[in-house]
């Protein structure tokens, strides 16, 4: 796939021997895994106060989910931007400069209008985008190659606890001492006080920050990674996977257990916090196993499976499901997305990391920005104008459960890049140990 900017030779980054500087660039990572907490928080908090959305904006079902489904929008589009500036100026600026636009996104959407809160969600998913993609691009320069699964992996578990706090704990927050509109405002002070102490602290990289090239050079390094098809299948892999996640838990999975179900408010808040819980655990856990397997299809398979069971059961056979297991269990499985983020790096030359990762953010991201409105609207059209019931949502969540066979039948053409795995395809003998540090 072409692009219609030049080519460009961008200079390899070495790693860096110096054990100080590696120690400054985990530091940053720290820091930027504070910061994927935060914002993933935000990003999940909006499932828990969909009734008071719903009555402070005066929206419909489908309105509330495309307000919502705003931040995919702007988040796709700005995992271009943040890949291809990372590459271009290092990792201070850009991320200090996302978390600022999520301050700002935040404080607007607590104002109490319609017409703020688009914007203020915009923002946020503006922001949000430098997150993930920074904090990948600053571990690519603290670990070794042979633990970036199990780096990756943390790094979003860092993200998913932020989501479990963001429906767990927010839902007591904004139905008790503080308000829904409160929550916003303070989350942007906040928001505003960690861009600073990301300017402060994260190192700006190695990467040549005294380039003077046009600006639209910076995103030259794209033409490497969209020529390659094998980028294109881990984007829709794990987009596919991320997205009964991102929409079908963090915006309906309290609505599914509430009304659907039956089950009372403060129990479908926690029923459903227990998804990005198990992204906590599984995340890290699935990327350590793929790192000491040395291969990385057969855990993403395992994942696939493991989401596949436990989605149907709590869909379909949520009376012979246990309650909290279920949720726990499509959590894990779902932690095997982040396996596709290791592979698009290691598919790609070390000289476009931080362009790879926007562009697998794109992709996944581009994909729940266009299903968001659309499960809204099939929920209105599958409703009829009544009470969202259990058949309406069993009815819906099958385009759920046909993205997890998609993105299983996908995989069988991903290339396996653990070293283990391209040993054996080449005839080689494969390593004798697993990864060291």
């Amino acid at each position: 796939m072409s692009t219609p900017f030049p080519a460009v030779t961008t200079a390899p980054v070495p790693r860096s021997e110096d054990k100080t500087a590696q120690l400054r660039f985990l530091t940053g990572w720290l820091l930027c895994l504070v910061f994927y907490f935060f914002q993933y928080a935000l990003r999940s908090a909006p499932g828990v106060m969909i009734p008071e959305l719903t009555a402070a904006f005066g929206l419909t079902a489908l309105g509330v989910s495309s307000l919502l489904g705003l931040y995919y929008y702007t988040y796709a589009g700005f995992a271009i931007v943040a890949g291809a500036s990372l590459d271009r100026w290092g990792a201070r600026l850009p991320i200090a400069t996302g978390v600022f636009a999520v301050a700002v996104g935040s404080i607007l959407f607590g104002l109490g209008s319609l017409e703020a809160a688009e914007a203020g969600r915009l923002l946020q998913g503006a922001g949000s985008a430098f997150a993930f993609t920074g904090a990948v691009y600053l571990a690519a320069h603290a670990f070794s190659d042979r633990w970036l699964g199990t780096a990756v992996g943390f790094t979003q578990l860092a993200g998913m606890l932020g989501g479990f706090v963001g429906q767990h704990s927010v839902g007591p927050l904004v139905h008790g001492p503080i308000g829904w509109q409160s929550f916003w405002i303070y989350s942007g002070l906040v928001a505003a006080a960690l861009s600073l102490g990301v300017l402060l602290i994260t190192p700006s990289s190695a990467a040549t920050t005294s380039d003077t090239r046009s600006l639209w050079s910076m995103f030259a390094p794209y033409k490497v990674v969209l020529r390659n098809p094998q980028s294109y299948l881990c984007g829709f892999i794990g987009g596919l996977m991320f997205m009964p996640t991102t929409i079908g838990d963090m915006i309906w999975g309290v609505p599914f257990l509430h009304e659907g179900l039956g089950v009372t408010a403060s129990e479908a808040i926690a029923r459903s916090s227990m998804v990005p819980l198990g992204w906590v655990i599984g995340a890290p856990l699935l990327g350590y196993i793929a790192d000491r397997m040395q291969r990385r299809k057969p855990m993403l398979i395992v994942g696939l499976g493991v989401m596949l069971v436990s989605l149907i059961g709590i869909v379909y056979f949520s009376q012979s499901t246990p309650p909290y297991l279920g949720g726990l269990a499509f959590g894990i499985g779902s932690g095997a997305a982040m396996i596709p983020y290791t592979m698009i790096k290691e598919v790609n030359p070390d000289r476009v990391k931080g362009s790879a990762t926007g562009a697998m953010n794109f992709l996944v991201f581009s994909l729940s920005a266009l299903v968001a409105p659309v499960f809204g609207l099939t929920l209105k059209d599958l409703s009829q104008g009544q009470a969202l019931s259990l058949r309406t949502f069993q009815r819906a969540d099958l385009i759920w459960l046909a993205a997890v066979l998609i993105s299983l039948v996908l995989t069988l053409f991903l290339r396996e890049t653990g070293a283990r795995g391209q040993a054996q395809s080449r005839g080689a003998a494969p390593p004798a140990d697993g990864p060291t540090p």
